[in-house]
């Protein structure tokens, strides 16, 4: 059986679509009244499926155009409709063969479109009432699945927008506040290295994840005379620097994929082992683990890159300060990962390096 499925909604079509097809059923698509024309002329349809609201010409009067053709009018149509849209009463009067109103279930309008079917055929398209029930649970059983992966594709393609949009976000800030765009992906990159070792969920948790990545977003509301300032901060400028982690956390705050280790990362990324850190003054396991795993990979960052007040300084002097501070500074736990991954560490900054 072949359907035509015309409405300009890509999503709904596609989660039809994929409804019709597990069963069986060809499904051909059109976005507005033209282009259903061109189909129809191309290949004649055994239903249809029209939504009542499109661009151009309406569904209630295509109906009715189709309806009046003697080489169209035996075509069974489906009205679709929302609140806003055509009326039971007006689908009669455009002589639709049935009429469904939005929301639907996809299982449901399924059904409609069997009966239309059946009336084509002599019988059902898929027997209904005299199906074996376990058969009638398995069918709609592989309907759901197929429903289900269909969303699972696009949950990937919206996290993959955030990722993408994450990434721009962060080299936008860099540039305002180092002059370099490698920083946030480098760090974020040696964050999830060290938590591989120290804390193996957080590798899976696109929250930390993008936490690592926009840890420094709260610098968006600091001065650029601050942020890039060549030589050292006078006490005031200071405090409104330190300012950062806790406006970063209010800007995320309300973003929900952030939520929980992202929002740790940036607010507690400064906080330090022994409690002389900010904004909180935490110390110890207070501090959350993902944050202790984050200033280490931020610290070995920042002494081996440039900076606006000074010149990158070697990878043995960054581990040999790093080392010294495990304890006072640093989670010990951490600092220790950091020596046995140090090698994997060498190898993602040769990596960029080379990008560069």
């Amino acid at each position: 059986m072949r359907l035509l499925l015309v409405d300009d909604d890509d999503g709904l079509r596609a989660l039809l679509r994929t409804t019709f097809e597990v069963v069986d059923i060809e499904v051909d698509e059109a976005r507005d009244a033209r282009e259903a024309e061109l189909r129809i002329a191309e290949r004649r349809p055994d239903v249809m499926v029209l939504d009542v609201l499109m661009p151009g010409e309406s569904g209630l009067d295509f109906c009715r155009r189709l309806k009046a053709d003697p080489a169209t009018s035996g075509i069974p149509v489906v009205l679709l409709t929302g609140s806003d849209g055509g009326t039971l009463v007006a689908s009669d009067a455009a002589g639709a063969d049935a009429f469904v109103r939005k929301p639907f279930s996809p299982l449901e309008l399924l059904a409609v479109v069997e009966r239309l079917a059946g009336g084509l055929y002599g019988v059902p398209f898929r027997a209904g009432a005299k199906q074996d029930p376990e058969e009638q649970l398995l069918l709609y059983a592989r309907d759901l699945r197929h429903l289900l992966e269909l969303e699972r594709g696009q949950r990937v393609l919206l996290q993959n927008a955030y990722r993408e949009t994450v990434a721009a976000l962060a080299s936008a800030l860099e540039s305002k506040d180092t002059g370099t765009r490698a920083h946030s992906q480098r760090v974020q990159q040696y964050a999830i290295e060290l938590a591989r070792v120290v804390a193996p969920e957080l590798v899976s948790d696109p929250a930390a994840e993008y936490g690592f990545l926009l840890h420094d977003v709260g610098k968006i509301g600091i001065p650029d005379s601050v942020l890039r300032k060549p030589g050292p901060l006078t006490e005031g400028e200071r405090r409104l620097m330190q300012t950062h982690t806790v406006l970063g956390e209010q800007v995320l705050g309300s973003v929900a994929f952030f939520r929980g280790e992202g929002l740790r990362v940036v607010r507690s990324h400064h906080e330090r082992w022994d409690g002389g850190g900010y904004p909180d003054g935490l110390g110890g396991d207070e501090v959350p683990l993902s944050a202790r795993v984050f200033a280490v990979a931020d610290t070995l960052d920042a002494m081996t890159s440039d900076r606006p007040y000074r010149r990158a300084g070697s990878w043995e002097a960054a581990r040999d300060e790093i080392v010294g501070l495990a304890g006072t500074q640093f989670d010990a736990h951490v600092v220790a990962a950091f020596r046995d991954r140090e090698p994997e560490l060498r190898a993602i900054c040769r990596q960029f390096e080379h990008a560069a």
